[in-house]
C-alpha cells in the first residue's frame, strides 16, 4: 500500500527558517535507509505558505487566495510518498525519523493513498485503462522519453 507521510508546518517553517546542517545530514541518512529498504517513492520539503496560493471552489466559481495562510497547524511543510506493507510499518518508519522541527513541537501525519480498487464499480474498465495510460506516460516522461 502507498501512504503519504505529511510533515506538518510549524511557526519556524512558516517563517522560512531553514534546517541546520545537522538535521539535513540526519534526514539524508534517514532517506538513504528508506530508499535502500524500497520504501521511499518520493519526498520533498515545501516553501512557506506565504509563497503559496489556494484556489477555492464554491458555487461554480473559482477564487484564488494568496498566502500566507493563518492556521499553521493545518499546513504542510513537506511530505514523503512511501510504499509499505501496512500502516503499522509506516508508523514504525516514522518512529525512526529524526525530529523534523528541532526546538518546536511538531507532528507527522500518515495517510493511505487510494488505489484503483478502492473505487469499486465506479472505476470502469475504461477509467482503469485511462489511469494506466496516464501512469505509463508519467513514467515515460520521468525517464526522459
Amino acid at each position: 500500500m502507498r501512504v503519504m507521510v505529511i510533515i506538518k508546518a510549524t511557526k519556524n517553517s512558516e517563517a522560512g527558517v531553514m534546517p541546520e546542517e545537522r538535521l539535513l545530514t540526519e534526514m539524508g541518512q534517514y532517506n538513504e535507509e528508506l530508499v535502500q529498504a524500497g520504501v521511499m517513492l518520493a519526498g520533498e520539503g515545501l516553501h512557506p505558505s506565504a509563497a503559496g496560493k489556494r484556489v477555492r471552489f464554491a458555487g461554480g466559481q473559482k477564487t484564488v487566495v494568496d498566502g500566507p495562510f493563518a492556521e499553521t497547524k493545518e499546513l504542510i511543510a513537506g511530505f514523503w510518498l512511501w510504499q509499505v506493507k501496512s500502516m503499522e510499518e509506516a508508523v514504525e518508519w516514522v518512529r525512526r525519523c529524526p525530529d523534523p522541527m528541532p526546538g518546536e513541537e511538531s507532528e507527522i501525519e500518515i495517510r493511505r493513498v487510494f488505489s484503483m480498487e478502492d473505487f469499486g464499480e465506479a472505476m470502469t474498465p475504461e477509467l482503469r485503462a485511462q489511469e494506466e495510460r496516464l501512469i505509463a506516460e508519467i513514467e515515460r516522461q520521468k525517464n526522459g522519453g
